[in-house]
């Protein structure tokens, strides 16, 4: 069973964020970037699933600019097997959407194979948490999100899921798409040994026209802002202040 991971390079999660002078974005020039956190538990489930024999072949997909060559050899060095980049530019990078990657992943998946798709549950920087589930609607394959267990057997695989109420456990028939949620596993560190591997894996290159797919923007950035400032709070001695207080700010 060859399994396909989808890994995204991303602001590091300890950075910064400062908008743009312009507003229309922010500043990723010179800023440290990493593997999105989410998807790197996908790449360790994945890479599980081959240790137990249940999968063959681990294969690393993205989609941006010739640095996210870096978030690629990451997940080799992980223990994936190979990857393949789709390669953009940085501007372009940007205005991609979920639907766009959904559908890359879609042909991808298509064309090599596989019954299983991992991704994580969402990017740390758009937030949006629509791939997985698009790139499942898109193939007509069921869908696990928010797994925090996986256990794959004959032909399918039984998912714990977060829910808003607690857990919820769903079985699926495979092939299928399933997105990894937080408490899904602990990512391993990539040894020296492994990450010089990782440099002699295949990391296969193709633009989206090789996929078909049309990368034309749907949606317009008009403006970003930081939120607003937090005031400061005050420390109040009794009870009655506390009303005081409340009354002249408007609240009761």
């Amino acid at each position: 069973m060859k399994v396909l991971v989808g890994v995204k390079r991303a602001i590091d999660y300890a950075v910064k964020i400062r908008v743009r002078p312009d507003q229309l974005g922010v500043v990723t020039d010179g800023i440290k970037h990493s593997m999105n956190p989410f998807d790197e538990i996908a790449v360790e489930e994945a890479i599980r699933l081959k240790e137990k024999k249940i999968a063959d072949e681990v294969i690393a997909f993205t989609c941006g600019p010739a640095q996210s060559a870096e978030t690629l050899r990451t997940a080799l060095a992980m223990g994936a097997d190979r990857a393949v980049h789709v390669q953009v530019d940085g501007s372009t990078a940007e205005s991609l959407s979920p639907l766009h990657i959904s559908k890359m992943i879609k042909q991808v998946a298509t064309d090599e194979g596989v019954k299983l798709i991992l991704v994580g549950k969402q990017a740390i920087d758009g937030d949006n948490g629509q791939t997985g589930q698009m790139a499942a609607a898109l193939l007509n394959w069921p869908q696990a999100t928010f797994a925090s267990e996986i256990k794959v057997a004959d032909g399918s695989a039984e998912v714990t899921r977060e829910v808003d109420g607690g857990l919820e456990t769903i079985k699926v028939k495979l092939p299928a798409v399933m997105s990894a949620d937080l408490r899904l596993n602990e990512p391993r560190y990539a040894t020296l040994p492994n990450i010089m591997k990782a440099k002699k894996k295949p990391v296969k290159k193709v633009s989206p026209s090789d996929l078909n797919v049309d990368i034309k923007p749907r949606l317009e950035v008009l403006k970003v802002e930081d939120p607003p400032v937090r005031q400061a709070g005050v420390k109040v001695q009794d009870v009655p202040t506390l009303v005081s207080k409340l009354k002249e700010a408007g609240v009761i």
